[in-house]
């Protein structure tokens, strides 16, 4: 039998460790697949992932483009989830990263000592990128978070004590809620923010508003990774899906995931069960994130006119506005049609006017011709 997994994050790890250890009697193979240089995902790049398990086959810098290229008896989809971008003025300029984006970055050596710093966006990833960057030199200026504190009060009274501890190592004082980035200012560089009634000067502006689940691989293969048996199996009982892609809900409720539709999918369904009552604590963890972090309606009318909103094909907010779908505006202004095929404008056109893309194709990424390679098996 042969095991692969997609996606070398929290997730991904949990189910090549726990599918190993069900397989490990058996002499079956376990493949985990991933597109970054190392394992760990955005939680553990850098340092800090667990180390693979004995008799795992690790193929890092691998892309699945098609799922035509996959073979497996068991598929585990722990694809993970993206950064959510909201468009407002001067959010292309040089020097605004994704608040994760600029943590992968310095991780990867980029040098921030000294550079000021805003941090922007909504969720628990903003105290814990700014905490990172801080150590690291980086003068910390705002932590812009656009939630109320009536949320964030409800939602500190219902984390576990684990994560208050954690969230209080994390602490900041530059923390400021019900504030978000109405613009950025710069000619070739971003120079400062207006945020919270203020123009901050700065060198970088890191933000995102939350997350947004990988389903581009599940929505090819057909299945719903959204509506999953206990065992984390989708409609199509040799797929299974763990971890963000799912929904989000944190690293622990991706680890839990992950094990569970390791150990159902080599078989091991007696140890799968026994991390079902985790999995229901973190799902309402979840849930509470999902409540106290939802975007204010505010941060739909940022836009002006003349602000790009699909930056691959220079699409404006203007050209937008008048269209009545994703298809519309596909047809007549390429909106979604660019390199990243709308991984960042198909959400925040969602979010701005409520259009969910009607298909996905393969390649799911630029793909040279010459780098297709099958993983597995030769078909059946």
């Amino acid at each position: 039998m042969k095991i692969v997994i997609v996606g070398a994050g929290p997730a991904g790890l949990a189910a090549a460790r726990s599918a190993a250890e069900g397989v490990a009697r058996s002499g079956a193979d376990v493949t985990l697949i991933d597109g970054n240089h190392s394992t760990g995902g955005q939680i553990w790049r850098g340092g800090g992932a667990p180390e693979i398990e004995t008799g795992v086959a690790t193929l890092l810098n691998t892309r699945v483009a098609s799922p035509d290229l996959l073979t497996f008896d068991k598929l585990i989809l722990a694809t993970g989830a993206r950064e959510l971008f909201l468009p407002f003025p001067g959010w292309t300029l040089p020097g605004v990263f994704g608040a994760g984006g600029l943590q992968a970055l310095v991780k990867e050596g980029l040098d921030v000592r000294n550079k000021r710093v805003v941090v922007a966006g909504t969720g628990p990833l903003l105290l814990a990128v700014a905490h990172y960057l801080k150590t690291h030199g980086a003068d910390i200026r705002l932590i812009a978070e656009q939630a109320p504190w009536s949320k964030l009060i409800r939602f500190g009274a219902a984390l576990p004590s684990r994560k208050w501890l954690e969230a209080l190592r994390l602490w900041n004082p530059c923390f400021s809620p019900s504030t978000w980035v109405t613009e950025a200012q710069g000619t070739t560089h971003v120079k400062s923010v207006s945020a919270g009634g203020k123009k901050i000067p700065c060198d970088y502006l890191a933000i995102g508003y939350g997350l947004v689940p990988n389903t581009e691989l599940p929505q090819l293969m057909k299945v719903d990774p959204c509506a999953l048996d206990e065992y984390q199996r989708t409609s199509n009982p040799a797929i299974f899906c763990a971890g963000e892609v799912t929904g989000i809900g944190g690293v622990d409720l991706s680890i839990v995931e992950g094990s569970i539709a390791g150990y159902a999918a080599a078989g091991d369904v007696e140890k799968a069960r026994a991390f079902f009552v985790q999995r229901d604590r973190w799902k309402r963890f979840g849930t509470a994130l999902a409540e106290a972090f939802a975007l204010r309606p505010e941060l739909a009318q940022l836009a002006r006119p003349d602000t790009f909103v699909c930056r691959c094909e220079d699409v404006t907010y203007q050209e937008l506005v008048a269209k009545a779908s994703w298809r519309e505006a596909k047809i007549h202004s390429r909106c979604g049609m660019g390199p990243c095929q709308g991984r960042v404008c198909g959400p925040a056109v969602e979010f701005l006017f409520g259009w969910k893309p009607d298909s996905v194709r393969p390649p799911l990424f630029p793909t040279p011709s010459g780098s297709f390679s099958m993983i597995g098996n030769e078909p059946q």
